[in-house]
């Protein structure tokens, strides 16, 4: 049963201001952003009204208001008061909910957060606590598999173009994100790859060939797998987009990261979403030669590029 709520003017700790609350968060990061959107569906799955949720945390709406936007910084205490006070029995949920807590993360990223879209900058932090991918595309090399000059050679074929310095802070950035394969215990990163992809030819021969021969030598660590779905394959369940599939700590984090026309980022985490993707990726793989095969495959392009 929800507790009773206060009476219009009553001096209660729904509605006076929160003491000790720290200052709110002017542009919250994906990752604060989506600590708030968990907290609103353990919310929700209990049956409380913001007003209702005020009143049992002892805080004011527009604190539950901003926690669920990402504005407000939370303690891991509080998030489990919240999940507690939410009847959420699911542990790992809450613990891993709890992990998420405080201001950002001063990564490297946020040196970008001047000099490029604020999505590219949240995607980063995403990689950054990822805990596996399953990356799927029909036009291009995924970004974390791409050699430097192949990735210059794509922001060279931007459309409106872009100024030299533009293209320097996007392939740096491009590359750094690269670093989450080579850090010790480095999260499974599984592709699945178009083989029109593979025939693009982006920045030329010379640069095409060595882009292969990366995909290759990536395929060969432990935790990268490189599939590709040959021409030759039936019932291929794409519309052509790529997007990567982002693990987090429990499937409850997943997160779509789909590529927009313009460049950005856009980002999916409702279950209905997550299951959809889940289920394409499991056609796609079905379809796919195996990591032997492929490797033969752009073996095979290689030497004819």
């Amino acid at each position: 049963m929800h507790p009773q709520l206060p009476r219009v003017g009553d001096e209660s700790a729904a509605t006076r201001p929160e003491r000790g609350a720290l200052p709110p968060v002017n542009n919250p990061t994906l990752r604060q952003r989506r600590l708030g959107t968990e907290l609103r569906k353990l919310r929700e799955q209990a049956g409380f009204t913001v007003t209702q949720a005020a009143a049992h945390l002892g805080v004011n709406q527009g604190r539950v208001s901003m926690i669920e936007t990402g504005r407000s910084p939370l303690s891991a205490d509080r998030v489990r008061a919240m999940s507690s006070a939410y009847d959420c029995a699911d542990e790992e949920l809450v613990t891993a909910l709890a992990a998420m807590t405080g201001r950002r993360t001063r990564g490297w990223w946020e040196e970008y957060r001047e000099h490029l879209p604020a999505a590219l900058v949240d995607l980063a932090e995403l990689e950054h606590h990822a805990t596996g991918f399953r990356v799927a595309l029909a036009m291009h090399i995924p970004a974390l598999l791409q050699t430097t000059d192949h990735a210059r050679a794509l922001f060279r074929a931007v459309v409106p173009a872009m100024r030299q310095y533009e293209i320097e802070h996007r392939l740096t950035h491009r590359i750094k994100r690269q670093g989450i394969l080579y850090r010790d215990a480095p999260p499974p990163y599984s592709a699945i790859i178009h083989e029109s992809a593979l025939r693009m030819g982006f920045g030329g021969p010379a640069v095409a060939r060595a882009q292969l021969d990366h995909l290759v030598e990536m395929g060969e660590l432990p935790h990268v797998t490189v599939r590709v779905i040959p021409f030759g394959a039936k019932h291929y369940p794409s519309t052509g987009q790529s997007f990567d599939y982002v693990r987090g700590a429990v499937p409850q984090l997943d997160t779509v990261q789909l590529d927009t026309h313009h460049g950005g980022c856009g980002f999916l985490d409702a279950e209905a979403q997550l299951n959809k993707y889940r289920v394409v990726l499991d056609h796609m793989e079905s379809c796919a030669l195996d990591a032997a095969e492929s490797r033969d495959l752009i073996h095979d392009l290689a030497r004819t590029t």
